[in-house]
């Protein structure tokens, strides 16, 4: 009891890749017009360490437990969809990523953010959140409707989340107040999202103004996007994913905070293509050539490896050492202190055991395929 214990703790402070006083300035957008549907994203960070992961379909898992208060019952569910997701802290806790039927689920941060208090339902932490989407839903339809289900513990990282599908829906979920607030369709004008809630965003892009917070320049970035999603023409000579691609580029950050990776998800035609800060080759994914069946092996990539063009083939068998090399460097180039709201600094990452980050890279060992 006492290492789930600690390993809830430490897992919780790995998640802090939105910390508090640090801008993270993320940014997400859908370019639906004319045959085309893609889906872009900007990950703008201080760590550049990523994994894509194959993830499979027939796995039951539990959502990590929580052993440090008194909220319940984890979710527990089999995963009807394979997936492929970009993974800085860890397998089974994706930044986001793609189904295999064409779902897109993507998150930044948002400080406004408050969960649910317990009640009835199973919980999960905002990180693992996106992981149970991808593993149970086709549609923004059911991922609206899984709020019944299952609850919001955990709000570290704080995160409001970008989905679309391949019926072209797309919908944004915040978490407010401790609910479930979403946009789609006619109360979603632009199929976009930076760091500031909905509401604000839409606001002070009408209004021409700009917030007092405006956290890595929010306000900007998310009219740079609506002016371009409109401005494109499908009859241009450019394709639309390096259109979607030029978007990116004209909100990247730079400074202390960069812009890690750009990813284009091709939904459509379930292709995923990204670039990355450290090899800013264009490399690209076929999701329709992979075994999603757990009775195959769960393959990974790294995504900063030199490489280029269509990488399907690319991708190594996992392992548990993988997965804790991957999180050892997430800690190392983390800042090692969370600045909380009076600004006391409180270390995080300096002294982390070895046994401990052996723990954690051993948490997906706790799924099961089912139909081996």
């Amino acid at each position: 009891m006492m290492r789930n214990f600690i390993l809830s703790m430490i897992i919780c402070a790995l998640f802090i890749c939105a910390i508090p006083k640090i801008s993270q300035p993320c940014t997400t957008f859908c370019l639906d017009k004319g045959d085309q549907l893609l889906f872009g994203r900007n990950f703008d960070w201080m760590v550049d360490d990523c994994l894509v992961i194959i993830n499979k379909r027939g796995v039951t898992k539990t959502a990590l437990t929580d052993h440090t208060k008194d909220i319940g019952q984890p979710a527990r569910w089999t995963s009807k969809y394979g997936s492929i997701t970009f993974n800085q802290h860890g397998r089974e806790f994706p930044t986001g990523g793609m189904n295999e039927v064409g779902l897109v689920v993507e998150s930044m941060l948002l400080e406004e953010t408050e969960c649910p208090s317990p009640d009835a339902r199973p919980y999960i932490n905002m990180m693992q959140w996106k992981q149970y989407q991808l593993d149970n839903c086709s549609s923004v339809e059911e991922v609206i409707a899984s709020d019944s289900q299952i609850r919001i513990s955990s709000t570290v990282p704080k995160l409001h989340y970008l989905i679309c599908d391949k019926k072209r829906n797309c919908a944004i979920i915040e978490f407010l107040e401790g609910k479930m607030v979403y946009y789609t369709n006619e109360t979603m004008p632009v199929k976009a999202l930076t760091n500031i809630t909905y509401k604000e965003l839409i606001e002070f892009w009408k209004e021409g103004k700009l917030p007092i917070t405006n956290l890595g320049r929010s306000v900007e970035r998310f009219a740079t996007v609506a002016d371009m999603l409109k401005e494109y023409d499908p009859k241009t000579l450019k394709s639309a994913v390096d259109y979607a691609f030029d978007i990116l580029k004209n909100v990247a950050a730079v400074g202390a905070i960069t812009t890690e990776w750009s990813i284009v998800y091709d939904i459509k035609n379930l292709r995923i293509y990204f670039r990355t800060l450290e090899n800013e080759k264009n490399r690209h994914i076929n999701l329709k050539s992979f075994d999603f069946s757990c009775k195959t092996p769960v393959k990974v990539l790294d995504i900063q490896a030199d490489q280029s063009g269509d990488v399907t083939k690319k991708f190594i068998a996992y392992t548990q050492q993988i997965n804790r090399g991957l999180l050892r460097n997430s800690f190392k180039k983390t800042p090692p202190f969370l600045v909380t709201d009076d600004f006391r600094k409180i270390p995080l990452f300096g002294s982390i055991p070895e046994n401990l980050l052996d723990a954690i890279s051993q948490y997906p060992e706790t799924t099961t395929c089912t139909n081996k």
